[in-house]
């Protein structure tokens, strides 16, 4: 299957399935990153997912492509353009509304797979809109409250199914962060596991071998 022109730059594995309507999974990379990165896991994730890897919409000066802008001069956590972040929130809303429409894909089994600011921008998608989102794997990020919508709280999350991985490691984004968001995930009453690696800033072959257990467990 070829990808057809939307409003995000897309790679596309088509799932495995012959019939009916597949699951889908969407990919989102960290800051200064591109659609390539993530994509190296589509042939390890499971067959029946279609995988989608999409392409931040802001374009960086040196190299790659963002979210939203950072501010590396500000001490940690670093400053974010919220209003950057909040529009690629509802371009990315609008985005995956045009992929399940022009792949035909299962609008009740979406999930969402993001690394660093990928995983930022998820949460902020899934927690604001819980009732289009069946899954989130949310690796080395965290919950940044200030880009979701201002009623996340009063919705239903309990479909909600949150897999999170963080490195004990990450000088990047630090474990605490991460850890921040877990009383979040509990009020919400979202079903969630949380994991910590011997790692930096990334993910180990058995990080991946655990989400990828859980999300054949979850599709």
């Amino acid at each position: 299957m070829n990808t057809v022109l939307l409003s995000l730059f897309h790679l596309l594995r088509p799932s495995s399935m012959k019939e009916g309507k597949p699951p889908v999974i969407f990919l989102f990379h960290g800051y200064g990153s591109n659609e390539e990165d993530l994509f190296s896991f589509a042939n390890e994730l499971p067959q029946e997912l279609c995988v989608i890897s999409v392409r931040a919409p802001y374009t960086l000066e040196m190299f790659g492509n963002a979210w939203y802008a950072l501010n590396f001069d500000a001490s940690f956590g670093k400053w974010s353009d919220n209003e950057q972040a909040i529009s690629s929130r509802n371009k990315v809303l609008h985005f995956i509304d045009e992929a399940c429409e022009a792949y035909q894909l299962d609008e009740e089994r979406i999930s969402l797979l993001g690394f660093s600011q990928g995983t930022v921008l998820s949460y902020a998608i899934a927690l604001s809109y819980p009732d289009k989102i069946k899954n989130v794997v949310a690796l080395s990020g965290y919950i940044d409250k200030n880009i979701l919508v201002e009623n996340y709280h009063e919705k239903d999350h309990e479909n909600l199914k949150v897999y999170a991985s963080h490195g004990q490691l990450d000088a990047v984004i630090p474990p605490w962060l991460a850890q921040q968001g877990l009383p979040v995930l509990e009020e919400l009453n979202i079903d969630h596991v949380y994991e910590e690696y011997p790692v930096g800033h990334g993910v180990s072959p058995q990080n991946f071998q655990s989400l990828r257990r859980w999300l054949e467990d979850k599709i």
